[in-house]
Order: C-alpha cells, then sequence, then structure tokens
C-alpha cells in the first residue's frame, strides 16, 4: 500500500493516479496525525489478529510513504520522527516530498534512514520506481521479520538441532554430537520443520540464507 500523505487534495489525487497507473494500491492522508492514526489502528488489529493474521499470514504487500515536508499542524518531519521512534522504516520507507527551501531537511533525513526524497517539480516516473522500489524493500523487510518471529518459537534444543542441521548433518550425526536418540532428534526436526514452515532441509536452508 501507498500512504500518501500532503495536506493538497490535488497533490493527493494526482499521486493516487500515478499509483493506480501501475497498478498500485494507494490510500490518501490529508495531514500527519491522520496518517499516524491510521498506522496505529493498522498495527492495532494486526496485533489482535494474532500471528496468523500479521506478518505470518504472507499477504503483505509491502507499504511506502510519500510524505511531505510542508503541511500545516504536524509537518512532515515530525511524522517522520514519530516513524523512526517506534521504530517503523524498515516496514514503512519514507520518500519525501520537498519544496526548494526543505532540501537540507530532507537530506538530512536520508542520514536518518530516509528511503528517498524528490524536489518538487519531480519527474513522475522515477518518482513511482523509486516508491516500487521502496515497496520491494518493505517486502523484503516483513518477509525477513517473519521469519525472525517463527526463530523465536524454537526452544534452545531446537535451535541446536536446526544450526546442525543447516551445517549438512544426518540425524545420527546430530544425535550422536547431542547425545541424544535419533528418534529425538526426529521429533525435534519434526517440531522445528514445523514452527518454521517449511517441509525439507533444502527450503530451511533457503529460508534462513
Amino acid at each position: 500500500m501507498l500512504h500518501i500523505v500532503d495536506d493538497e487534495d490535488v497533490i493527493r489525487d494526482a499521486l493516487a493516479w500515478l499509483a493506480q497507473s501501475r497498478g498500485l494500491p494507494a490510500r490518501g492522508h490529508a495531514g500527519g496525525q491522520a496518517f499516524l492514526d491510521a498506522i496505529a489502528a493498522q498495527e492495532g488489529a494486526a496485533d489482535a489478529g494474532g500471528t496468523q493474521g500479521g506478518a505470518e499470514s504472507g499477504a503483505h504487500e509491502g507499504d511506502c510513504v510519500l510524505l511531505d515536508v510542508r503541511m500545516p499542524g504536524m509537518n512532515g518531519i515530525a511524522v517522520f520522527d514519530q516513524l523512526v521512534a517506534r521504530g517503523l522504516l524498515a516496514r514503512l520507507p519514507v520518500i519525501f516530498l520537498t519544496g526548494h527551501g526543505d532540501v537540507p531537511m530532507a537530506v538530512d533525513s536520508l542520514k536518518r534512514g530516509a528511503f528517498d526524497f524528490f524536489e518538487k517539480p519531480f519527474n513522475d516516473n522515477q518518482l513511482m520506481d523509486r516508491v516500487e522500489e521502496a515497496l520491494a524493500a518493505s517486502r523484503q523487510a516483513a518477509a525477513s521479520g517473519a521469519v525472525r518471529a517463527r526463530l523465536a518459537t524454537l526452544s534452545a534444543r531446537e535451535r541446536e538441532v536446526l544450526d546442525l542441521i543447516l551445517a549438512g548433518n544426518m540425524n545420527k550425526v546430530v544425535a550422536d554430537k547431542l547425545g541424544i536418540s535419533m528418534r529425538t532428534v526426529e521429533v525435534h526436526r519434526a517440531h522445528i520443520f514445523d514452527k518454521m514452515q517449511v517441509k525439507t532441509a533444502v527450503e530451511l536452508a533457503g529460508l534462513l540464507k
């Protein structure tokens, strides 16, 4: 989802049209606080839905924020600061839309993790190209987060077995190294595959590469 945060209706509509021309879903927000409220509601809904309703569902299509710097009330830099404080930049990469006088602020934001900035007037195609790259980065961050969440469900023993599996050891070797029976290794292996949502060691290695 492309989030367009700008107080001017005509700008939001034009950017939404550009996104739709690329087949990208877009949602407009008339101000910084309205956007943050929408994100907070979205996060709350995901938390209420549990793991299966969040990143683990595999339905994450990526998010990106087109954020105008100058807006009444909460400006774009203040919104960006909130996203930084909440640790959301990986999931919600920010592309600033700036006027000439805002470029120094935008450059500073890049140093703090913003994805990019475009000075008005901007090239439509170049902007949408970067939006698509930001969406891809968001999808990758979500996928990595989902894998970390699955890893966190493994017990200490399962992590030991996992490491030995990834090193290419057969069940008997794993059993010998850990001083447990092959049957116990098989049980741990089945639990690991179930928790990591894979069917083979090759698939597991690909997930964690």
